[in-house]
C-alpha cells in the first residue's frame, strides 16, 4: 500500500494514471499529452508498472500501457474504511466538529473582561455505587486520575487535598503522550471551599492560559444522593472571573467535563473497589 501511494503522489504520474483509465495507450501518445519528455515519461510508466498500477506489453515497435483498476479499488475500500471510521456517530471526529462550533461562537461573545460571568451547567449521572464508594473517586487522587479528564486524555499531575482550604492542581496530557513530549492539554490550580464526607463538595479552579494566568474561576457543587441502586450525583459549574483569552477553555467545558463524568459513571460500573 505504501509504494502504491508513494506512485500515485507524485502529480505527473497521477496525470498518466487519469490518461490510461481512459484507454490503453503507448509511450509516446502518453507524453505528449501529458506534456512531457519521452524519457520522463517512462520512467514514471515503470515506476507505476512497479507499484502494480499498471501492465505494459510490446507490439512492434511500441509499448503500450494499460491501467490496472484492482489496485486502486483496493486502495478505494481502505481510504473508505478509514473515512467510515472517522465519521463514526459519538466519534472522536464528531466531538472535535462540535468542539470546533463552540470555539467559534465563544470566541465572537469574548469581546470584554467578564464576558462570561454567571454562566452555569449543569450535569446529573446515575451511578451504580453507594455514596461512600462515589466520595472517594472525587476526592482520593489515586481514584480521581481514573476518570477526571475528557476523552482521549490523562491526568498527568493531580493533588486534591480533601479539606476546607485544601490545594488543587490538576493536569492533564494527551493520552497516547507517553513520554511528555507534546505541550501539556491542560492545567488548573485551586482550593477547596466545602466537605461533607458522602454528602457534598465544593471548590474552585482556575484553567491556566498558556502564560500562567487565570482563564477564568469555575465554582463547583457535588450533591449525592443515595438511591435503591446506588447514587444519583448532582453536578453545578458556575463561571467567575472569565477573561477575553477563556473562550477556548469555557468552549470546552460542557463536552469535556461531561466526558469525565461519562468516564466516573464507567468506571464505577466496571471496577468496583475492593473493601470500599
Amino acid at each position: 500500500m505504501e509504494a502504491l501511494l508513494a506512485a500515485l503522489a507524485d502529480p505527473a504520474r497521477w496525470r498518466l494514471v487519469s490518461l490510461l483509465a481512459e484507454r490503453p495507450r503507448p509511450v509516446g501518445v502518453l507524453a505528449s499529452l501529458a506534456e512531457a519528455r519521452q524519457p520522463q515519461t517512462t520512467k514514471h510508466l515503470q515506476t507505476l508498472e512497479r507499484a502494480g498500477i499498471v501492465t505494459s506489453h510490446r507490439t512492434g515497435q511500441r509499448r503500450v500501457y494499460a491501467l490496472q483498476s484492482g489496485p486502486l479499488r483496493d486502495l478505494a475500500a481502505v481510504l473508505g474504511r478509514l473515512a467510515d471510521t472517522a465519521d463514526q456517530a459519538g466519534g472522536p471526529r464528531e466531538t472535535f466538529d462540535r468542539y470546533g462550533v463552540s470555539v467559534e461562537t465563544e470566541r465572537l461573545a469574548a469581546e470584554r473582561a467578564g464576558w462570561a460571568d454567571g454562566r452555569s451547567f449543569t450535569f446529573s449521572r446515575s451511578l451504580a455505587a453507594r455514596p461512600e464508594l462515589v466520595w472517594r473517586h472525587l476526592t482520593e487522587a489515586e481514584l480521581l486520575a481514573r476518570w477526571w479528564s475528557p476523552d482521549d486524555l490523562r491526568v498527568s499531575e493531580l493533588v486534591f487535598e480533601a479539606r476546607p482550604g485544601g490545594r488543587i492542581v490538576h493536569e492533564y496530557r494527551d493520552v497516547e503522550d507517553v513520554n511528555d513530549s507534546d505541550p501539556v492539554a491542560g492545567r488548573a490550580e485551586g482550593v477547596v471551599d466545602d466537605v461533607r464526607a458522602g454528602e457534598r463538595l465544593a471548590y474552585r479552579l482556575s484553567p491556566l492560559l498558556p502564560g500562567g494566568a487565570l482563564a477564568f474561576t469555575a465554582h463547583v457543587d457535588y450533591d449525592l444522593r443515595p438511591t435503591d441502586t446506588g447514587t444519583d450525583l448532582d453536578v453545578r459549574f458556575r463561571v467567575t472571573d472569565s477573561t477575553v483569552d477563556s473562550a477556548d477553555f469555557v468552549a470546552g467545558i460542557e463536552i469535556g467535563f461531561g466526558q469525565s463524568l461519562d468516564k466516573l459513571t464507567e468506571t464505577l460500573r466496571t471496577t468496583p473497589i475492593q473493601g470500599a
